[in-house]
């Protein structure tokens, strides 16, 4: 999301920082080019006017244009000010998304438009709370509208261990929602989470449906669920919907598939409800908690180190890295550990979603989408390993043209793949042995000692 924008506005910043010192006339040309950007990203028009209006008064303040930088002060100005139309520190607030702030059962509902993700965000939403929190969650569709609807909710719950509601055919959506509180209250549930119907666009039977659930339901939260790809759409949706449904957040899907992130920073300052998550990913686990200033930081190219730090410690294998961190301080390094690697890059969203985290990496995306990294070669690499037996992985040496003919049929790959793969790995083993023979206290000379697992650090 936002590649689009962060791409023109480093652009922007660019041309700044090529002048020592800033006149009105330069960040007014500046401010002309965000206006634009900001457009193009698809952020409602008022919205646009307001952000410019704010950035120029205080870019134009004398210590600004006195400063010793005056082209990053307007960066720092234009970060804050991302900030605080991305709402703040609102989201923060929550866990993982959820205000939990209330008695049990916690009621979740679930609201927005056919199609825009409802029913897997509300599996993603029980999965995250069931792992991470450790919360009994009950799931319920409501959706009555959408053939086959309340079994897709039943489906994904038994994927992730989490009870849903059993359908009762004929049942009406209001009366869905009594027994859903009621099985809530009397089987100790800490959150039940109602997956509402939805249309192809706002109208009136939608809103009193909502309506009539919301009242008995008396929901703690009400999470307007909305497709990031929609764009000026997706705000004219999250207006109807916070004037009729009162919302208390918003939850963008398919944040990964829209370069432009305009739905983001309008939503937000149209409805005055703050983000509270974004799925990220087809996957169930592809949902994560909205961070104002880590989202300015990523549109302004700064990074997001935080969240890549958080990502790799809920998706690391605690066990498996040990037996990695013991098998390296031994210089030891086989085709298993490489795989394992590999899981772990998927797991951590791909290539693609790592770099996107670091700081500077606007600057040199485009040679990288040059370099051409397809996010498909881990899944081929993988496929290539589980084809070899156990001892051609712990001994590639092993690997002779006729092993390697039969390793390209079984994996659906081709011979210099696999001698690609092997290359790769015989580099990998190469700097292993050599983190041996520097030991602890040469790399810690040398520098490297951060590259080491934890176990290897003494």
């Amino acid at each position: 999301m936002f590649d689009n924008l962060s791409d023109r506005l480093g652009d922007v910043f660019d041309r700044l920082r090529r002048h020592g010192a800033l006149t009105e006339a330069d960040v007014a040309t500046a401010m002309r080019e965000i206006r634009v950007a900001l457009l193009e990203a698809d952020v409602a028009l008022p919205v646009v006017r307001d952000f410019v209006t704010a950035v120029r008064e205080k870019a134009l303040g004398q210590e600004v244009l006195r400063s010793v930088t005056p082209a990053q002060m307007v960066v720092k100005i234009v970060h804050d000010h991302l900030v605080e139309v991305l709402g703040g520190d609102e989201g923060t607030a929550r866990v993982n998304g959820i205000d939990l702030n209330a008695p049990s059962p916690i009621v979740v509902m679930l609201v927005g438009l056919q199609g825009s993700g409802k029913t897997t965000t509300a599996a993603k939403i029980a999965n995250r709370l069931k792992g991470q929190n450790r919360k009994k969650v009950l799931l319920a569709s409501l959706d009555v509208q959408r053939p086959a609807a309340q079994e897709q909710l039943a489906i994904l719950g038994r994927q992730i261990g989490v009870v849903s509601l059993p359908i009762a055919p004929g049942e009406r959506p209001v009366a869905i929602t009594r027994r859903t509180l009621q099985t809530g209250r009397t089987e100790g549930y800490d959150v039940v989470i109602l997956d509402t119907a939805g249309r192809l666009h706002v109208n009136e039977e939608l809103m009193l449906e909502v309506a009539a659930v919301r009242e008995v339901a008396v929901p703690h939260e009400t999470l307007l669920v909305a497709d990031a790809m929609t764009g000026q759409d997706a705000v004219n949706v999250a207006k109807a919907f916070g004037e009729r449904a009162g919302i208390t957040g918003i939850v963008l899907t398919r944040v990964d598939g829209d370069s432009r992130g305009g739905a983001a920073l309008s939503m937000r300052a149209i409805t005055g409800k703050p983000i509270v998550l974004m799925g990220v990913g087809e996957r169930i686990d592809a949902i994560e908690p909205f961070h104002a200033e880590r989202i300015a930081g990523r549109i302004l190219g700064m990074g997001d180190v935080v969240s890549l730090v958080e990502k790799a410690a809920e998706t690391v294998d605690q066990e498996e890295a040990e037996k990695l961190a013991a098998k390296l301080e031994k210089g030891r390094f086989d085709l298993d550990d490489l795989a394992a690697q590999l899981r772990q890059i998927r797991r951590m969203g791909g290539m693609g979603g790592m770099l996107n985290l670091l700081p500077g990496i606007g600057k040199i995306k485009k040679q990288l989408d040059e370099a051409n990294i397809d996010e498909r070669i881990i899944k081929r690499q993988e496929a290539i390993i589980s084809s070899m037996t156990k001892d051609e992985r712990r001994n590639p040496k092993l690997l002779n043209g006729s092993r390697r003919r039969r390793i390209a049929s079984g994996s659906g790959t081709s011979v210099q793949e696999i001698n690609r793969l092997l290359k790769q790995y015989q580099d990998m083993a190469d700097i292993t042995k050599k983190m041996k023979k520097l030991g602890p206290k040469g790399l810690a000379r040398h520098g490297l000692a951060g590259l080491l697992p934890g176990g290897l650090r003494h």
